[in-house]
C-alpha cells in the first residue's frame, strides 16, 4: 500500500469495529423466523445458520432474498413495517450486550491522530448509535462521520453493492487514493474494492476455526492483506 495521500480510514462496523454479529443474528432471528411464520411458511432459522449464510448484508437484504427462495409474496409497505421491527429489536440488543473493548479504542486513539476516521455500513444509522454509544466509540465516529447503506443513500441498498462506498467518498470529497477501507466480510472487502478503495481484511472479531477460511475469501476478494488485531491495523496505517 502506498499511503502517502491516505487521509480517511473507512471502517465497516459490524464484526469490525466491534463483535456484534453473533448478539445482532440473535437477535436479528427472531424477527426474521416471525416474518417467514406470520407469511405462511414452514422454514424456520438458527441464529448461525443465518449468520453463515448473510453476514455482511442487512436485513433488507437477507428478506427479500429469502423471500425470493421461498416463494414469499409481501407488498414494498409490508417490507417497511419489517425493516423498522428488526432495527428496533436489534439496535435495542446491541446497546445492552455490547461493551468496550481497550484493544480497539486504544488503536483507533492512535489512527485518529493521522487520519480521518469513518464507518461506511450495511447497517442501519439507529443500529450503529446503539453499537458505537455501547463501545464507547461515538467520539471516533460522529453521526456526520456515519455512512449507512440502509439510510444513507436514496435508495437503501447493501453490500457487495458498491453505492454507499461511492456515496462516502463524494460526501468527503475524496478521491480512491485518499482512503483505506477496512472490512471483515466478504461482501464489505467486494463492496470497497469495486468503488475504488484499497481493502485490509480484517479478522478480529471472526472465530479462529472460521479463521483460515475467511482469510482465503477475503484475499480473493481483493483485500491487500489481512490483519488479526486492531494493534495490527495501526502498526500497518501509521
Amino acid at each position: 500500500m502506498n499511503l502517502d495521500q491516505t487521509k480517511v480510514v473507512l471502517c465497516d462496523a459490524d464484526g469490525s469495529l466491534f463483535p456484534s454479529e453473533e448478539p445482532a443474528f440473535d437477535a436479528s432471528t427472531v424477527v426474521t423466523n416471525r416474518f417467514m411464520a406470520d407469511h405462511g411458511s414452514d422454514v424456520r432459522f438458527e441464529p448461525e445458520q443465518l449468520r453463515l449464510a448473510t453476514t455482511g448484508k442487512n436485513f433488507r437484504t437477507t428478506i427479500v432474498d429469502l423471500a425470493a427462495r421461498h416463494d414469499i409474496r409481501f407488498s414494498a409497505a409490508d417490507l417497511e413495517a419489517w425493516v423498522a421491527e428488526e432495527k428496533r429489536v436489534v439496535s435495542a440488543h446491541l446497546g445492552r450486550v455490547l461493551t468496550p473493548d481497550p484493544e480497539v479504542q486504544e488503536a483507533l486513539d492512535a489512527l485518529a491522530e493521522r487520519y480521518l476516521l469513518v464507518i461506511v455500513s450495511s447497517s442501519a444509522l439507529t443500529r450503529l448509535e446503539a453499537c458505537v454509544t455501547a463501545t464507547g466509540l461515538a467520539g471516533h465516529f460522529p453521526p456526520d462521520r456515519r455512512f449507512s447503506a440502509e439510510d444513507s443513500l436514496p435508495l437503501p441498498a447493501s453490500k457487495p453493492d458498491p453505492a454507499v462506498y461511492r456515496y462516502a467518498g463524494e460526501y468527503l470529497g475524496i478521491s480512491t487514493e485518499q482512503a483505506v477501507a477496512i472490512e471483515d466480510a466478504v461482501p464489505g472487502v467486494q463492496s470497497a474494492r469495486a468503488a475504488g478503495f484499497v481493502t485490509i481484511g480484517n479478522l478480529r472479531f471472526v472465530s479462529e476455526d472460521e479463521r483460515p477460511e475467511r482469510e482465503r475469501l477475503l484475499t480473493e476478494a481483493g483485500a491487500v492483506t489481512i490483519v488479526r488485531t486492531w494493534p495490527e491495523v495501526a502498526n500497518l496505517l501509521l
